[in-house]
Formats: C-alpha cells, structure tokens, sequence
C-alpha cells in the first residue's frame, strides 16, 4: 500500500484531488502522512495531490477505494509454493469488513482490490458487501461492476520483462495480450493475431515464476506489483484509458484488458484463436 501510494503521490497530479489514507496502526499512519506529503517537485511544490489520514467514519467519502490490507504473506524462504492462495483465508475476513462497511455507508464508487488473491477476494467482497443481518443475499450491497482487481497488470509487466530477452517472444510487448487471475490459471498470450501454444506457454511459466525468482534472492516482490497491477492501472481507471483489471463475468472475476466509461466496464473484444478460448473458458 506505501508503494502504491507513492505512485499514485508523484503521478496522479492531473488526475487525483486528495488520497486518503488508513490504517489501524497509528504510528504507521502518521509515518506516511509525514513521508508522502514531503515529496515535493522543486518549484510546483503544490502539484501533487495531498495526502491525509482517514478514519473508518471516513473510508468510503470518495471515488475509489483501494484495499491493499494483507495478513499472514508467507516469509521468504518459506516451503509455500502459491504465495498468493496462501492469503486467502486471512485477507478474506479482512475485506468482508471492509465489504459490510461499504454497504452500510451505500457506497456508489470504485471497490478496487489490489491484495491476493485479487480474483478470489473480489468475489468476497461482492457476496459480503450483498449480505444482510441475518445474513441472507439481498443484493443490496456493492454492485459487481463496481468491484475491479488489480493483479493482472503486473503479469502483464512480468511478461514484457521475459519476452524483450528474445527475438522469438518480442513481439508480445505489441501483439500479446494477458488473461486470467494473478496467478494459477494465469494465460498469457505469445500474439492475438499469431498465436504460439509453445510460444505462450513458455511466457505463461516464466511470468507465473517470476515473483518465486525475487524470492529467491531474498526479497518479497511487491515494488512491480504496486506500481504496475497498482497505480498505473489504478490512474488508467481513473482516465478512462485501457488497463488490465479483473472483472466479473460469468460468476467470477476474472482478468482481461478493459477499461472503466461513463461509470461502466468496457471488455475488449476479440475475435481469438479456438485454442486459446478454450484456455480462457477453462480458466
């Protein structure tokens, strides 16, 4: 989240008039009101958005709110092979609080999700939020266009960082497209118009590995996530502009470029391959 922050900080000048801030430690609160809003550019000092803390009573009087709370990731050198599904159980319980408040303040904004798993927590957070007391669906809660996950974005960076390493992958930064969750089940494809099953395959495992690579050298790999699957795609959003999020469609979320008209998501259409639809629809 202090990543994301930062990003969103030094490159949503144009685009964002405060951001708001929370959390339920006090002192960390504090630390990056005090950290965020010392980045100043040299003569336009007032030409970044400012940053202030928020309370509960607070969260939900804005556009978009972005939940980037995690409990329990799995420490580096740990024997857990899916980091992400690691999280589930304990960030679910976290963001159906955050679900239920969302309902009970009527919230009309952009629910994004940017902890893992992004998919899965989605859907917690629609089926949460449209609960009521007795905890009977009424769908009353946040509607599902207004839930977007934030992880494919990053995939899609992982992807563009592995194919530049060859002539034969390259072509993916202009033709390739990525599909699916941030992580298992996760399709990137080599090209729309040429598509590869072994070309794609081979970016699919390298993209899916890669934040096992960082681990490996002793750090946890959430720098790209924040600023790639977070607050480019999250300023995008706001523009209007493409960006890769996650979306419900056919009772999950699941990602696929789109982007965000007159209060509305936008799908890409495409005419694909039968093979990698195939890919997708299993997924």
């Amino acid at each position: 989240g202090s990543t994301l922050a930062i990003g969103l900080r030094l490159l949503g000048g144009d685009c964002i008039e405060g951001i708001g801030i929370y959390d339920r430690n006090v002192n960390r609160l504090k630390r990056w009101e005090y950290e965020l809003n010392q980045i100043r550019k040299p003569f336009d000092e007032k030409g970044l958005p400012p940053v202030y803390p928020v309370d509960t009573k607070q969260l939900f009087q804005c556009d978009m709110f972005i939940f980037c709370a995690s409990k329990g990731i799995p420490p580096v050198g740990s024997p857990v092979e899916d980091v992400r599904m690691a999280q589930f159980n304990s960030n679910s319980e976290i963001i159906k609080d955050y679900a239920i408040l969302a309902r009970e303040t009527n919230f009309k904004g952009i629910f994004a999700v940017v902890s893992d798993p992004v998919d899965l927590l989605c859907k917690v957070a629609f089926l949460e939020s449209n609960k009521n007391k007795d905890g009977n669906y009424d769908f009353e809660g946040l509607a599902a266009n207004q839930i977007i996950g934030y992880g494919l974005g990053v995939m899609n960076g992982r992807a563009c960082f592995y194919a530049e390493k060859s002539k034969e992958t390259e072509h993916y930064l202009d033709e390739g497209r990525a599909f699916g969750p941030h992580g298992e089940g996760l399709i990137i494809a080599n090209s729309i118009e040429n598509y590869s099953e072994e070309l794609s395959n081979y970016l699919t495992d390298k993209t899916l590995n890669a934040n096992i690579e960082v681990r490996r050298l002793g750090y946890k790999p959430y720098v790209a996530p924040s600023l790639s699957s977070g607050a480019l795609s999250i300023i995008s959003t706001i523009k209007e502009t493409w960006f890769y999020g996650s979306t419900y469609m056919g009772e999950a979320y699941i990602g696929s470029k789109c982007r965000l008209k007159e209060s509305q998501i936008e799908i890409e259409q495409l005419n694909l391959p039968t093979p990698l639809f195939d890919k997708i629809n299993y997924t």
